[in-house]
């Protein structure tokens, strides 16, 4: 059994700190805002201009004008602050953010991150992505482990152009929670119900198993 877009997202939520500001990329970080633990502080941060963004609206309480970066509507908290993008940005590339949660196409062994561009199709602009990545002090990919094909997504090295170098610390993926040491992907937690042999079947790249590895709490 392999963990869904919406318990990836409640496992990401563990790795929040208190009195963290965080910014949540398109797809599935934006759910993690439905999973912050109660016992913490943190203030989400939307590069589209909005601090203090909190969880999903129910049908009755939607504000079309409210979106996160995802163009996703939205709930604020009390508190919550709007302002321009280029404000947003200012604070991203002073480094005042001190975890960023993205999703990516692929992620190579040395910490490389490729997650805006599949050569051939059309898209308007690489949009924040860049910045996140290069300014960030900690960064998590929430990911699939394969793509559609079944092929691993985490490899020895990028195909498709690259957003940033050397970045990735973290993976959080369907099947396991793996971090990149010394270029190598290091895994540390499995998915409930599935086999650390899958999970390296599952890998492109060298994957070393710790010594210290358990399976994934999730609740």
């Amino acid at each position: 059994m392999s963990l869904s877009k919406f318990q990836i997202a409640k496992r990401i939520a563990q790795e929040l700190q208190d009195g963290y500001y965080v910014n949540l990329g398109i797809g599935i970080p934006t759910l993690i805002a439905n999973y912050i633990p109660e016992n913490i502080s943190v203030v989400l941060q939307s590069e589209n201009g909005l601090l203090g963004m909190g969880p999903f609206p129910f049908k009755e309480n939607v504000d079309s004008d409210l979106i996160n970066a995802g163009k996703e509507t939205i709930t604020t908290l009390k508190g919550s602050a709007l302002f321009s993008s280029a404000e947003s940005f200012a604070m991203i590339r002073s480094g005042r953010v001190d975890l960023t949660v993205l999703g990516a196409m692929e992620v190579a062994q040395n910490g490389d991150i490729a997650n805006w561009k599949i050569p051939g199709k059309m898209v308007k602009g690489m949009g924040g992505a860049m910045d996140l990545v290069a300014s960030a002090k900690n960064i998590i990919v929430a990911m699939m482990h394969t793509n559609k094909k079944g092929q691993s997504k985490l490899l020895p090295n990028c195909s498709l152009p690259l957003t940033g170098q050397h970045c990735i610390k973290k993976i959080v993926t369907n099947l396991a929670v793996i971090e990149i040491v010394d270029s190598k992907f290091l895994l540390k937690e499995y998915a409930p119900g599935v086999s650390i042999e899958q999970i390296i079947d599952s890998t492109a790249g060298e994957l070393i198993v710790a010594d210290n590895v358990c399976q994934m709490k999730i609740d």
